[in-house]
């Protein structure tokens, strides 16, 4: 089995900086890719931001220029750094984890519990 563990979601004021982290352990033998969604209250779960194993980004035109992804392959672990944060930036963020191939040869998708993120204007 795969769990996501995340941390660093918090309240800050708009143009304000929070760093969140999601670190993914268990029997994996590789992972795809790595990301960030967001669901914030009365809408759907959308793309932040993801990361392949080789380092090919992905983002939000919402995010562009103000949040970077990073992943520590040797770690299975993906940060997301967010600046300039607006108000719209509120939501819960979700780590995921995508084709994760264990040492049983299968592959899945596994997502972490969620993390408040709060802005304030």
């Amino acid at each position: 089995q795969v769990q996501l563990v995340e941390s660093g979601g918090g309240s800050v004021q708009a143009g304000g900086s929070l760093r969140l982290s999601c670190a993914a352990s268990g029997s994996i033998f590789s992972i795809n890719a790595m990301g960030w969604y967001r669901q914030a209250p009365g809408n759907q779960r959308e793309l932040v931001a993801t990361i392949t194993s080789s380092g090919s980004t992905n983002y939000a035109d919402s995010v562009k220029g103000r949040f970077a992804i990073s992943r520590d392959n040797t770690k299975n672990t993906v940060y997301l750094q967010m600046n300039s944060l607006k108000p719209e930036d509120t939501a819960v963020y979700y780590c995921a984890a995508l084709r994760v191939y264990t040492y049983r040869g299968s592959f899945n998708d596994y997502w972490g519990q969620g993390t408040q993120v709060t802005v304030s204007s």
